[in-house]
């Protein structure tokens, strides 16, 4: 099998697993005890996640806030959004967002609009890119809170986060971003960010845990209510485990940043000559050149999905794969409901080979190839 579907999550990096193992211990091992526990075992496994939290947020050092551990992104997003909503002084109500956001954060919002706040969801060009110019006018004196994702996860295209998160500021509103693509992978605005939601299995990690990092001063009205375990406004037991492998992945990702972008950049170009034929979906910059979203006439991604089966990628995002709608992003970026079904969104990473992007490329022409016969 060959694995092109790095959006949706990352094979876990052997140092990751290793950084585990200590921490899935049976009751003869040890190292299963509970962080939150005064005893020695449990001020161990306290210790493990006291480490792995600075290696995850080691990125946001120099700016004053915390990171928060979570059940993964969709948690961290619901936590930002709905918590600064909760906690919105009198007179900030609006909320902008973009067309092009991942769900999590896109129903989210749309979730806040039924419950009395002003949603405006700003459009993208055909480039899947937001105009400042709009953006700027959208964003007033009653907004609380802005919210851009930083690369896309279905078509790549980077944001230009720092100027929307500019215009948030200058109006006196909270930016909240979405860097669960680009944490690891690409240079974050991060002083210009009051909340950053990021992910582990997309690094590399184990699936099931993430982060927000939240800016000193930030008001957060609890999403969970229990034990208060991570700074008061997280409940919930941690596990030593989870969080010692994000902060594995997470130390390798940033000692590795220019190398597997060096990587993915090889891929991209290997892998866009052998589909010289088909079309580009989004910006060719500013991109994440691990995700190639592209489309051709004539091909139905989802039969085309179907017949490669020595191929795992996809249509798009994996939360929204089944649903037989065309997604959202590309038709937030002007395709038609054919052009959407027409495309495909491959991705690869660190342990995708030349060797297997060329055998993958060659079989998704070939199959296109015999689509459109069928279809002429």
């Amino acid at each position: 099998m060959i694995y092109l579907d790095y959006q949706a999550t990352t094979p876990l990096a052997p140092e990751a697993r290793a950084a585990m193992l200590p921490w899935l211990g049976t009751a003869g091992e040890g190292g299963f005890a509970n962080p939150h526990s005064p005893h020695r075992m449990g001020r161990e496994a306290a210790a493990a996640v006291e480490v792995a939290r600075a290696a995850v947020a080691a990125p946001f050092a120099g700016e004053p806030g915390r990171l928060i551990f979570t059940s993964g992104a969709t948690e961290a997003a619901n936590m930002a959004i709905k918590g600064a909503a909760m906690a919105a002084p009198s007179g900030r109500r609006g909320i902008v967002t973009l067309a092009s956001e991942h769900a999590c954060v896109r129903d989210t919002i749309e979730w806040l609009g039924t419950r009395g706040f002003d949603v405006t969801i700003l459009p993208v060009g055909r480039d899947g890119l937001v105009d400042l110019d709009r953006a700027r006018a959208a964003i007033g004196a009653d907004t609380l809170l802005v919210a851009a994702m930083l690369v896309n996860n279905e078509i790549g295209v980077i944001q230009p986060v720092a100027g929307l998160a500019a215009m948030a500021r200058a109006a006196g509103a909270l930016f909240f971003c979405d860097a669960v693509q680009g944490y690891g992978r690409v240079p974050m605005p991060i002083a210009d960010c009051d909340m950053v939601a990021i992910s582990a299995h997309k690094i590399y990690g184990p699936k099931g845990i993430g982060a927000l990092w939240l800016r000193d001063g930030v008001p957060l009205v609890p999403l969970l209510h229990g034990g208060g375990q991570e700074a008061g406004i997280r409940s919930g037991t941690l596990a030593p485990a989870l969080c010692a492998g994000f902060g594995a992945a997470a130390r390798l990702a940033f000692q590795r940043m220019e190398e597997d972008a060096l990587q993915v950049g090889r891929l991209w170009t290997r892998a866009r000559r052998a589909l010289g034929d088909w079309t580009l979906n989004g910006a060719d910059q500013p991109r994440w050149h691990g995700n190639l979203n592209v489309r051709a006439g004539g091909v139905d991604a989802a039969r085309l999905i179907s017949e490669l089966r020595e191929i795992a990628f996809s249509a798009g995002s994996a939360c929204a794969s089944g649903s037989g709608r065309p997604s959202h992003v590309l038709k937030a970026i002007g395709l038609s409901d054919s052009e959407a079904r027409a495309s495909i969104r491959l991705g690869f990473g660190r342990y995708t080979t030349e060797e297997e992007i060329d055998g993958a490329m060659a079989m998704i022409g070939e199959a296109a190839a015999r689509q459109r016969i069928w279809a002429a």
